[in-house]
């Protein structure tokens, strides 16, 4: 590693990425309403400002790897930046509805390459054994996004205006830009040729199954029509696995499944956010529908996920360390699996101090199960495969969030079907134990783990 590149400064980088991102989907989400109102539109047609962002990020992450690996890490990701800030400016500026989707796919363009480029440096320039703290150090800052994000959209929402939901992103985005041009390398990989195939194959596949994810919940689209544009996009991804089989140049080639941890750690990810991603989903709904709770307090209620998140960061490392990373990881997973299924015992009447304890519990696991799947799953990836697994690794977690959530909405819909409309909560309780199946399913995986593995990165 070059010894003018600081390993925390590089972290600190990727932060102000995450920080970005995580701060503009949770304010966006508090203060759709009310850009509703004032560009005159259906709340329910505002989910379009939602749609596009993630349909531009599915279709433009596969990529990110390549334009860094050709423009550098350095170029690729201060342009990020400064179209995720543009984008911003711009839907601060929006005056109707087609100007704002407009001005989310500017942003989902910069948010598409932001995080991957980021996460792609640190993978290149920072050893192994220095890894952990770096990775912990990043989330660190970065959760703080989900944390102001309901406080911060609520209060300016009501005292300012929505638009500073957006141009916050403005002071942000320069001291992320800032950064990187005095720290980050501009790190370059080999100068192959863009896979157009492969990228038309494997983002046509991450959009039909975002769109489909996103439309599932919705009124305003048959399920069945939903179902079958996913469907395409699975029979899109399966083309590319069939198109990508022995080629080298494949946009991400599928020799990276042949490093047993990246594939391990894949799977992982994918059932942590089907396990755990509906949660924070499910409990504001639960609150303010079943336990009538103000959004306010509801969402005062949510925080302790976050903040213990946030905590438990400086703990890793020494658990791991002393544990090892397979039985840490079963045993978290264990904990996490344990609380989402307690979470299908909560009444109205529950002590405040039980939900509080279930919560943070539960945000601690999360904490340490995400830290320590992530690490593992690119600690043995060497310098050919980094860009193609680092870019692997968005596209896994930025679908698994989506189909987390689409499958909690769904299995809630279908138990609010089955009860009564006075057992609106026993529909919770039951979508809470399906969620806790996926937990079940990822301790399987992790159970394939060897109790060597994470060795490097100590």
């Amino acid at each position: 590693m070059n010894n003018d590149i600081s390993p925390r400064s590089l972290a600190w980088i990727a932060a102000t990425a995450f920080f970005m991102q995580a701060l503009d989907t949770t304010i966006l989400n508090t203060a759709l309403p009310n850009i509703a109102l004032d560009l005159h539109q259906s709340p329910l047609q505002m989910q379009m400002a939602v749609i596009s962002y993630a349909l531009t990020v599915a279709l433009f992450i596969p990529i990110s790897g390549w334009l860094a690996d050709k423009h550098g890490t350095l170029n690729i990701f201060r342009f990020a930046v400064s179209m995720f800030v543009l984008g911003s400016v711009s839907s601060a500026l929006a005056s109707s509805l087609d100007m704002l989707v407009f001005s989310r796919i500017i942003q989902g363009f910069g948010g598409a390459m932001m995080m991957p480029v980021a996460r792609l440096a640190i993978i290149r320039v920072v050893p192994k054994n220095q890894l952990l703290p770096i990775w912990n150090l990043m989330a660190m800052a970065g959760l703080t996004g989900p944390i102001l994000g309901p406080v911060l959209g609520g209060w300016l929402v009501t005292y300012a205006s929505w638009h500073w939901i957006f141009l916050i992103n403005i002071p942000i985005g320069c001291i992320g830009i800032f950064l990187a041009g005095r720290f980050m390398p501009n790190v370059k990989g080999e100068g192959k040729k863009l896979d157009w195939t492969g990228f038309l194959l494997f983002g046509g596949g991450l959009v039909g199954i975002t769109l489909g994810l996103d439309l599932v919940s919705e009124d305003f689209i048959a399920k069945g029509q939903a179902g079958i544009i996913i469907a395409v996009g699975v029979v899109l991804l399966g083309v590319y696995g069939l198109y990508a089989k022995g080629r080298k140049q494949a946009l991400i080639p599928l020799s990276l499944f042949q490093v047993r941890t990246f594939t391990l750690g894949s799977w992982a990810n994918l059932l942590i956010r089907l396990s755990g991603s509906g949660i924070p989903f499910l409990l504001p709904l639960m609150l303010q529908l079943s336990f009538h709770y103000s959004p306010d307090v509801a969402g005062w209620l949510i925080s302790p996920i976050a903040l213990c998140s946030l905590l438990t960061k400086p703990f890793t490392r020494k658990l791991l360390k002393k544990c090892g990373y397979k039985n840490t990881l079963i045993s978290t997973a264990l904990l996490m699996t344990v609380c989402i299924a307690l979470m299908s015992l909560l009444r109205a009447d529950t002590p405040l101090w039980a939900y509080l304890l279930l919560v943070s519990v539960y945000g601690f696991c999360i904490s340490m199960i995400f830290t320590s799947v992530n690490t593992l799953t690119v600690s043995e990836l060497d310098q050919h495969n980094a860009s193609a697994g680092s870019t692997m690794l968005s596209v896994v977690q930025q679908v698994g969030i989506g189909l987390g959530i689409a499958t909690a909405a769904i299995a809630l819909n279908f138990y609010r079907h089955y009860f009564s409309a006075d057992q609106l909560q026993q529909a919770f309780n039951y979508t809470f134990l399906s969620c806790a199946l996926f937990g079940v399913a990822l301790l399987f995986v992790l159970l394939k783990l060897k109790k060597s593995d994470g060795e490097s990165l100590h």
